[in-house]
């Protein structure tokens, strides 16, 4: 099958190509939010085929994925066809509801009778109003990461992308109180100004900015334990990353957290105090947290395996290409 999709979240997009399918990624000059092209970060196979807007009128493309609102009239221009009428579309909401009532939070796609929305997680799927159109869960998976745990080193790793401009959604105001206990180690994007903006002094907390997937992960498994702070997220990948190599993981208990970390991985509350608590003991007892960790790995290799993954979305591409004709 012929796929088109932008390049818009790299950890998700680098498991969904991981199937058998060609994968058709637009690419611009500038590598612009439209037109980024292959990944530079991510392990990507030569199936994922870089496409100028100018070429894709004349690809042979048998299903579109949607992964933001505008894309839906940008591949009708760019494939000459009306995408969701001419050629299926599936739309793939990452994100939870971010403005306005949010249990009464309307999708952009609500209502729609030639496109299905795929939530990434049930409580996506549960606070987004569809109205009439066809919804499903897919469930996140990911490339199984090559580094392990070893728990070396006296820190707390954290992942997160614009800790700064996002603040409290991304629970960034409550580094200062784990870096307390012990020094943190953040990557992601956007991270350069966070010590300042956190007013903590260089040996309480150091930054690690856009490093290639493989060379962050093996640095995440040197750290003692895996911070996921987020308020208001839909179910950070990188926290199921860090499982998977065996870190325990010391989460607030939001969104779909609640449903992939079991209580034995780590810690898992809304309770601030109950979370230092159990940070300091993974800092104190080594032991515990190689024996969280392990419990942590089988819980997201079973429930996020590649496999079971890529067979859930051949299942409905299959479906859907099929109901098209």
């Amino acid at each position: 099958m012929n796929i088109l999709l932008w390049h818009v979240h790299g950890s998700w997009t680098t498991a969904f190509v991981h199937g058998k399918h060609r994968y058709l990624v637009p690419v611009t000059p500038d590598r612009g939010p439209y037109g980024l092209g292959r990944a530079r970060t991510y392990p990507w196979p030569d199936s994922v085929l870089e496409v100028s807007p100018e070429r894709l009128g004349a690809e042979d493309v048998d299903l579109v994925i949607l992964q933001r609102p505008e894309e839906l009239e940008l591949a009708s221009e760019w494939l000459r066809r009306r995408v969701g009428r001419d050629l299926p579309a599936i739309y793939v909401e990452h994100n939870t509801p971010k403005h306005g009532d949010v249990p009464n939070s309307r999708h952009p796609m609500a209502d729609r009778s030639d496109l299905l929305i795929v939530h990434v997680t049930g409580f996506n799927d549960l606070f987004w109003d569809a109205g009439s159109t066809r919804t499903t869960v897919i469930e996140h998976g990911i490339v199984p990461p090559t580094a392990g745990y070893t728990g070396e080193l006296d820190r707390f790793a954290v992942v997160v992308n614009e800790p700064v401009r996002r603040w409290r959604v991304t629970g960034t105001d409550l580094l200062p109180r784990f870096a307390a206990i012990a020094p943190l180690d953040v990557f992601g994007m956007g991270v350069a100004e966070l010590p300042d903006r956190l007013g903590l002094p260089p040996d309480r907390i150091t930054v690690h900015a856009d490093l290639p997937q493989h060379q962050m992960q093996a640095e995440l498994g040197r750290r003692r334990a895996y911070l996921h702070l987020c308020r208001w997220t839909s179910l950070g990948l990188s926290l199921i990353e860090a499982m998977t190599i065996g870190m325990p993981v010391v989460v607030l208990a939001a969104t779909e957290a609640v449903e992939a970390v079991p209580p034995d991985a780590g810690a898992l509350s809304t309770r601030v105090e109950t979370l230092l608590a159990a940070a300091q003991r993974l800092l104190d007892e080594p032991a515990t947290a190689r024996l969280q960790g392990r419990r942590a790995r089988a819980a997201a290799r079973r429930s996020f395996g590649l496999d079971r993954f890529l067979a859930d979305w051949d299942r409905l591409l299959e479906e859907e290409l099929c109901a098209s004709r």
